[in-house]
């Protein structure tokens, strides 16, 4: 494991990648990504039929999918599913970022009902908070609010993997189950987070939210997963974002990333970093204890210190 500690401080490694990076179109009125088809058309790019969103790509066909909140119906299934009551207010369950390598059947996906399972596993403890007795979760007004659970919804939820070992069929393998070649190895390398900072035609970027809750009006909880494909690679960046007002704030970083090249097994990067603060730790730090100046993950994550990163990397299998 290619890990660094709190005291570390994260040196070398403190600049975010911008989603999208300088030179991408957006509409300022729809935040909705603008297609420039001369640069999809340079980089041998073609857009998803059907109206999907997505494109293929040297290979690869990347593709979000944006779906609303579970109604009642489904909710009770994944209820039954994950034996647990508890969700976050707003759960897209249907909703996911999906890149599948065409030669290998292999697909890197990202989806919520993985990434609720990962929090029901690591079942963290509750966050205790001053304002947790007026927090209503599943409970009516003249009930006692219990919170023995994770209410934050914290996940280690970094992605998933599956392998298509069957085309005509549509049977697929996942990695968990050990049922397939797939497999993650601790490695020393790094994305190469220079190289993304470069101007570079953005062909596709979105963001999927996965789950989000306002933890009762006391802060947030947030699991988003962002993409963008460049002619040279494609990179994805997870992130589980949470602020309980007052208390703490905790980040979670998935990023990866993969270059595109002649040979037939691809490489994919993969680099998870968890940081963590409470709020007493950064105001004694001479950092503002004010929950507004927080809002933005993006501008003060190099405010919380490094408490786990790990880099890894998956081969994919050749053409069969």
């Amino acid at each position: 494991m290619n890990s660094q500690t709190e005291g570390d401080g994260g040196r070398g490694r403190g600049r975010e990648v911008d989603f999208p990076a300088a030179g991408a179109a957006v509409s300022s009125e729809t935040m909705e990504f603008e297609v420039d088809e001369k640069e999809l058309k340079a980089a041998g790019a073609e857009l998803l039929p059907d109206g999907r969103r997505g494109l293929r790509l040297h290979g690869w066909e990347i593709e979000s999918i944006k779906r609303p909140i579970l109604n009642t119906r489904q909710l009770q299934e994944w209820e039954q599913k994950l034996e647990s009551s508890h969700f976050p207010e707003m759960i897209f369950g249907d909703s996911s970022l999906v890149l599948k390598h065409m030669n290998s059947g292999t697909k890197i996906h990202f989806n919520t009902f993985d990434a609720l399972t990962g929090w029901k596993q690591e079942a963290l403890p509750p966050v205790e908070v001053p304002a947790a007795a007026i927090w209503k979760y599943k409970s009516e007004s003249f009930q006692q609010v219990i919170l023995d659970y994770d209410y934050t919804f914290t996940t280690p939820y970094c992605g998933s993997e599956t392998e298509e070992i069957n085309a005509e069929l549509g049977r697929e393998a996942t990695s968990e189950k050990g049922n397939c070649s797939l497999c993650w190895e601790e490695c020393k390398e790094e994305i190469d987070l220079a190289s993304l900072a470069l101007k570079e035609p953005i062909l596709f970027y979105d963001e999927v939210i996965l789950y989000e809750d306002e933890l009762g009006d006391n802060g947030v909880s947030l699991l988003t997963v962002k993409v963008r494909v460049m002619p040279s690679s494609w990179f994805v960046l997870l992130r589980f974002w949470l602020r309980v007002d007052g208390v703490l704030m905790r980040l979670r970083d998935t990023r990866m990333h993969c270059v595109f090249g002649k040979s037939t097994n691809p490489v994919i990067l993969r680099e998870s970093c968890w940081r963590e603060a409470t709020i007493q730790a950064l105001s004694a730090k001479g950092y503002p204890s004010d929950s507004a100046a927080y809002n933005d993950p993006s501008i003060i994550f190099q405010r919380l210190p490094i408490i786990m990163r790990k880099t890894q990397k998956l081969k994919l299998p050749g053409t069969p």
